[in-house]
């Protein structure tokens, strides 16, 4: 008899302020230039879309969104390091395209790195396309670094039931 083990399905919910240290440390582990623990929190106050996605009860990532007038910009997306490669930054990511819907998003924007190629083919296989460069928009090592700016073009269509925390994504 052999078993075969299943990935722990993600749980989302809105982010919290009780949250903001489990996801600071997260945002230090992955990134090299991270947000403040106190950006997350001006994120909660100025009321941007703010979610974590739990496995088995434990923080595993988060994102941001914000949106207005027919777009969403997804400010960050961000898996911590023990759960990437396993299809979860997709499924935030779905997510976080989710709730761009429910808010009659038409265009979906974000910003990456041009040397994160795996963030570029996720997003690409995903529909987002390329459509301009923000010159030295990141800090790096040596200076900064330009930033790829993606658009995901939507059809209106109906936004269906309001995100809540019991949602799962597709």
């Amino acid at each position: 008899m052999s078993a075969i083990l299943k990935a722990p399905l993600p749980r989302f919910r809105p982010m919290q302020s009780e949250d903001l240290d489990r996801v600071a440390e997260i945002e230090r582990q992955v990134y090299e230039f991270p947000w403040s623990r106190g950006i997350f929190g001006d994120c909660l106050r100025v009321g941007y879309s703010c979610w974590v996605m739990q496995l088995d009860g434990a923080i595993a990532g988060y994102g941001v969104v914000s949106s207005g007038a027919g777009e969403a910009h997804i400010l960050n997306l961000c898996i911590a390091p023990e759960y990437q490669h396993q299809g979860y930054g997709r499924r935030l990511l779905n997510r976080l395209l989710d709730l761009a819907r429910w808010y009659h998003a038409r265009s979906v924007f974000l910003e990456v790195r041009p040397s994160n190629h795996r963030a570029i083919k996720m997003y690409e296989t995903l529909g987002f396309a390329c459509v301009g460069r923000r010159p030295n928009y990141y800090p790096a090592q040596q200076g900064r670094e330009d930033a790829l700016i993606m658009v995901l073009k939507r059809e209106a269509d109906d936004p269906g039931e309001p995100p809540d925390d019991r949602s799962r994504s597709r």
